[in-house]
């Protein structure tokens, strides 16, 4: 049976592969992000595309409308977007307060409120039973992100995730969050990556490799199947084994 999934910053990455992972299956796949061309690009097979900035309510609510016009019920709901902040300058000039502020706000935006507004728009369109939410962590979540903006932004979502899995999962909705290591072929670390850092990340896994968006991908394919029907309100970590599981 064909089913409607709907993936934020699906245009790029993790986003992108996962989209791809859904459309081989058949499934219907919308798009949403807040680069139009962007999401026109992917051009995954079959998809539908929505630009909307997720930080706005308004936006969202767009999406929502959206949703409700071209798809009706959603299956699963994937959250993706997001990122390390920067995506605005800071309005404070050189005080440092205001710096801290403002970065410690874009992350929560970003990587926070985006899926908490996403969520909560479409919650009531989930499939009963069946309907899956999945969020995108980072392996940040655990040990920190250097700033600590980016790693607290990506943990907060591992307690709203458990607070939804007892409110839906009456409902026969799972909830769970995947939490990636080190993952090339993505936007996130642009061209700030150098050779000695990438070898460094690479020497933390037991794997020996990078991560890929595939990675990532199929185990939130996994995670959406009725294989995984009782597994609910959990992390998973797609790291190679860099960091060991809590």
């Amino acid at each position: 049976m064909t089913r409607n999934i709907v993936i934020s910053g699906g245009g790029t990455g993790i986003g992108l592969a996962t989209a791809q992972t859904f459309a081989a299956d058949g499934d219907r796949v919308l798009l949403l992000g807040r680069r139009a061309e962007v999401l026109e690009k992917a051009a995954v097979p079959g998809s539908l595309t929505y630009a909307a900035d997720l930080t706005q309510p308004a936006d969202v609510r767009g999406a929502a409308e959206f949703v409700a016009r071209e798809l009706g019920t959603v299956d699963v709901l994937v959250h993706s977007a997001g990122g390390a902040g920067g995506q605005h300058p800071p309005t404070g000039g050189e005080d440092p307060l205001e710096r801290v502020a403002h970065a410690w706000t874009d992350n929560f935006r970003l990587n926070t409120l985006t899926a908490a507004l996403l969520t909560e728009a479409l919650k009531d369109r989930l499939a009963e039973p069946g309907g899956r939410v999945l969020f995108i962590s980072s392996i940040a979540a655990y040990r920190g992100s250097g700033s600590g903006a980016y790693a607290a932004s990506k943990a907060a979502l591992h307690p709203y995730a458990h607070d939804l899995a007892r409110q839906l999962g009456p409902h026969g909705i799972t909830v769970n969050v995947v939490a990636p290591g080190f993952v090339e072929d993505t936007e996130f670390f642009g061209d700030s990556m150098d050779e000695a850092r990438r070898a460094q990340l690479i020497a933390e896994t037991s794997t020996g490799r990078a991560g890929i968006p595939g990675d990532v991908a199929a185990t939130l394919h996994w995670l959406a199947s009725p294989g995984a029907a009782h597994v609910t309100s959990q992390v998973i970590q797609v790291n190679g084994g860099a960091e060991r599981g809590h």
